[in-house]
């Protein structure tokens, strides 16, 4: 497996970011410094979106530096979501904390983030229809 991080794997489309943050079928999860705000899409693959705040970093180089590590964390841990291998989501992952952190603790808490994902969704009871 080539540890990548493609274009087509980042969420940039503004009409399904905006149904990401707007949509009822959202759902979160949180290991601080993180959260991720996600939802199951039609067919697209697995997408990311990495937000740091203007409110906690003033200077762009250090907003920078937490996408950096972020994305770099997911890159080398997005094996873990195909474990299930239709798995289709929008992910958007924001960082929650004013101060900055060691990169070894953001790839831990990227995993822990991703482990509960996997979580929820499996536990996520599948709606049908019922028969007539």
């Amino acid at each position: 497996m080539r540890y990548t991080l493609r274009k087509s794997q980042r969420l940039s489309s503004k009409k399904a970011i905006k149904e990401l943050f707007a949509g009822a079928d959202t759902h979160v999860a949180t290991s601080y410094p993180l959260r991720a705000i996600y939802r199951k899409t039609e067919g697209a693959g697995i997408r990311i979106l990495v937000s740091v705040s203007k409110r906690h970093f003033k200077h762009a180089v250090d907003r920078n530096r937490c996408k950096r590590q972020i994305r770099e964390a997911y890159r080398l841990n997005q094996h873990m979501l195909s474990v299930v291998p239709t798995l289709s989501l929008d992910i958007a992952i924001i960082w929650t904390s004013p101060e900055l952190q060691p990169s070894h603790l953001v790839s831990r808490k990227l995993i822990i983030l991703l482990e509960k994902i996997l979580c929820q969704i499996q536990e996520a009871p599948t709606t049908s229809l019922p028969e007539p």
